[in-house]
């Protein structure tokens, strides 16, 4: 299954195109909609351009499902994770090993610790990957 929308682009610049596309209904619940670049009704996300396409003419986008649904496990996903079973660890080893010290604190610090490392990860995956053709948007069609 592909997930597909259409939008206008707004500049290219090698053989990626930023698009400018309009923001859904499902924008207004999603938890991070600040995070994307938004312009009024529109959002802008970066595509691979290999049809050439130029500025202002009319495209569709598209990203396979499984793609953006593994992307959104390993973003959100995996932080999750890892801070609740660092989280569930530190306070076992708390438990055992510093009795001057509150299980809860051991715990937290551990899991702080896995959510920011594995963040940092996250982020450093996202860099390796952003540009790779199967993890990116990609303009399969000029409409006008």
């Amino acid at each position: 299954m592909i997930i597909e929308e259409t939008g206008i682009v707004t500049k290219t610049e090698g053989g990626m195109a930023k698009v400018a596309v309009e923001k859904k209904g499902g924008c207004e619940g999603c938890a991070v909609k600040n995070a994307c670049e938004a312009a009024g009704e529109n959002m802008e996300i970066e595509a691979l351009n290999p049809l050439h396409a130029r500025e202002g003419q009319r495209v569709r986008v598209a990203m396979g499902t499984q793609t953006y649904l593994k992307g959104s496990m390993l973003v959100y996903g995996l932080p999750l994770a890892l801070f609740v079973t660092a989280a569930i660890i530190g306070k076992n080893i708390g438990e055992a090993y510093f009795s001057r010290m509150s299980p809860d604190t051991i715990a937290a610090i551990a899991g702080f610790t896995a959510l920011i490392l594995s963040m940092l990860g996250v982020r450093t995956w996202i860099k390796r990957v952003e540009t790779r053709p199967g993890y990116r948007p990609v303009i399969r069609e000029i409409l006008g």
